[in-house]
């Protein structure tokens, strides 16, 4: 029997914090900031107690799911656009993501989700070897562009082997 690959697991680990995240935010009565750090906590603890990760894994998947929402909330209040710009493709693909819940759940006013971006503000650059939702990643050196329709492990540009990246207009 073959041993499921770690990363693929890492991925899965992700899609189900995720899938945690969105079901906390459904019954949450305020969708801010704190309340989305608190339910990726809670997510987090979640999978170490039922032996799902180990502290470690749990901690950075955590990291990655906040980066990612931090750049989707982003692009929505700066940039005003469409998910489907942030993601790189329709979003009829991710209908059922917690980036796709969440944006259609909050109050779209750009001041609403600008005063939510300020309070989960947090690293966005993308480095080889992380786990990232779906989207699109720009390498930072040849801007060749990777596309993501569902979580998984972020590979070396495939054009020139740089390991870091960036979503649209968030270059670091």
């Amino acid at each position: 029997m073959t041993k499921p690959d770690p990363i693929d697991a890492l991925g899965a680990a992700y899609e189900t914090m995720y899938e945690r995240v969105e079901e906390g935010l459904k019954h949450a009565k305020e969708k801010t900031g704190p309340v989305l750090k608190a339910l990726i906590h809670e997510a987090r603890e979640k999978a170490v107690e039922l032996d799902e990760l180990t502290e470690e894994d749990a901690e950075k998947l955590a990291r990655w799911l906040m980066r990612d929402l931090n750049d989707a909330i982003h692009h929505m209040a700066e940039k005003g656009s469409e998910l489907k710009e942030w993601l790189g493709f329709e979003a009829k693909l991710v209908e059922r993501s917690l980036v796709y819940k969440l944006l259609e759940a909050a109050d779209k006013t750009t001041a609403k989700l600008l005063r939510m971006k300020e309070e989960i503000d947090t690293e966005t650059a993308y480095h080889t070897g992380e786990i990232t939702g779906p989207g699109k990643l720009i390498c930072d050196e040849c801007g060749e562009e990777l596309h993501f329709h569902r979580a998984g492990k972020i590979p070396p540009c495939p054009k020139c082997h740089s390991t870091r990246f960036h979503r649209e207009g968030f270059s670091v």
